[in-house]
């Protein structure tokens, strides 16, 4: 048996404990000493009772500058007597452009405005010009670009040794259209592919920008990795080597569900075929949504003993019914695309740490797909390359209870003034790190 634990839900929280993390001020109103007078006998009036109502107040971002002097300073006794003269200069943080405006917490700004707000550079620029400064989103992209390059580039590469040391990892892949490539037109089809660890922590998203959607660029992305890797059903991720592919349930379930919504309005309400086969999934998913919080060993002993059955029932079904329907219906493709898939179907009944359904890249390829539908389109290929950095920065970012704004500003101040070739105190700042400031994480 399966046991299934349930917790209560919490009660509301009050204003004041949702502004928990942040200074309530205080504004008190009462009558002056003139007016506490009573209007019927002209009595003196007593505080009898108060209300109070408590407001979120919002106050806009405030833009200043910053002027950094650096003194020097030489010894006028070897000035006067000596044959050189040693000269100090005051130690000062390194800038993250140099020879830019841009301060840490400026390029963090537009950063997280674009990528994980996913407002457009020209509205930027028309913000900034309305609080009375002057920033081209020429300007803006190139921080972007020199930042990400100069910074990101490589804690992204440092990510992406421990996401490939993993044993068990998701991949997906979407559209993106970018205007100047080398000897592509404007309106041709590149992909922003994505792959992120699985179920054991710490969370890492990593996006790879490239021209096409073939299978040679997951193959080189992974070159490295041998594992499990959870994917939906294109075939671009076929015959990788030393990996073990596993399929997607969501994406099975999906077409019994669209071919149940393509029957007539009249059949819908009756016991069909189409329903049968959803009725599996959602079996296979009932018992997912059971074993959810068990230990992976206890998962996959679970699995052999409910899931097992259900597999072995719906293949027989998909066997049964595959001539009894019309190959190009909906209905028709969506058993055969089980058929197809049955091995990679089956996969995460091998460990008990895989899991059902490849809902994890989806969700975490998201972000980009929303940000897509504000900007439209990315200018260069160099500009592509550097979002599908700073989108795994932020991504792995917030996935590991971080403010992306502040994460930000903390690598363009920190960075630019450490050794970066001193491997320890560069995994000090990595998104997973025990050591990084309080002020990066979310308040909670």
């Amino acid at each position: 048996t399966i046991e299934v634990s349930y917790t209560r839900r919490k009660g509301k929280e009050t204003k004041e404990e949702k502004l928990r993390n942040h200074t309530i001020k205080t504004i008190e109103y009462r009558l002056s000493e003139e007016e506490q007078v009573c209007s019927c006998c002209g009595g003196l009036l007593h505080e009898m009772s108060k209300q109070e109502r408590v407001e979120i107040e919002y106050l806009p971002p405030v833009i200043s500058g910053i002027k950094h002097v650096q003194y020097i300073y030489a010894c006028r006794n070897c000035e006067k007597n000596g044959i050189k003269t040693p000269i100090v200069t005051a130690p000062a943080p390194k800038p993250a452009l140099p020879n830019s405006i841009a301060s840490p917490s400026m390029i963090a700004c537009v950063m997280n405005q674009k990528f994980v707000m996913g407002l457009p550079l020209y509205r930027q620029e028309q913000d900034f010009e309305r609080q009375g400064i002057s920033i081209s989103r020429q300007t803006m992209a190139n921080w972007m670009v020199h930042a990400s390059d100069r910074w990101l580039k490589q804690l992204y590469e440092r990510m992406r040794e421990n996401l490939l040391a993993k044993e068990i990892l998701h991949a997906d892949e979407t559209t993106l259209q970018v205007l100047h490539e080398p000897d592509r037109k404007a309106e041709s089809t590149s992909y922003m592919w994505l792959y992120r660890t699985g179920r054991d922590g710490p969370p890492i998203i990593l996006y790879d920008y490239q021209t096409t959607r073939s299978g040679k660029h997951p193959a080189k992305f992974l070159k490295e990795f041998k594992g499990y890797l959870h994917t939906d059903g294109y075939g671009g991720y076929n015959d990788l080597p030393n990996i073990t592919p596993v399929g997607c349930w969501a994406h099975a379930r999906r077409k019994f569900d669209e071919a149940l919504k393509a029957l007539p309005a009249s059949q819908k309400n009756t016991p069909t075929v189409a329903g049968e086969g959803l009725d599996f999934c959602n079996k296979l998913f009932a018992i997912e949504r059971e074993l959810q919080d068990v230990t992976s060993e206890e998962r996959y002993q679970k699995r052999i003993e409910h899931s097992r059955p259900v597999l072995d029932a719906f293949r027989d079904w998909l066997k049964y019914q595959t001539p009894r329907v019309l190959p190009k219906s909906a209905l028709g493709q969506a058993i055969q695309y089980c058929r197809n898939q049955w091995d990679k179907l089956e996969g995460f009944m091998k460990d008990g740490r895989l899991e059902i359904d490849n809902n994890r890249s989806e969700r975490s390829i998201k972000p980009f797909v929303i940000g897509r539908k504000n900007w439209l389109f990315t200018n260069t290929a160099k500009g592509a390359a550097s979002s599908a950095v700073i989108y795994s920065v932020v991504e792995t970012a917030k996935e590991n209870g971080l403010n992306p704004f502040e994460y930000l500003k903390f690598l363009f101040e920190k960075m630019p003034n450490m050794d970066l070739d001193d491997k320890l105190a560069f995994d000090e700042i990595l998104p997973w790190s025990t050591t990084l400031p309080e002020v990066c994480k979310v308040k909670k």
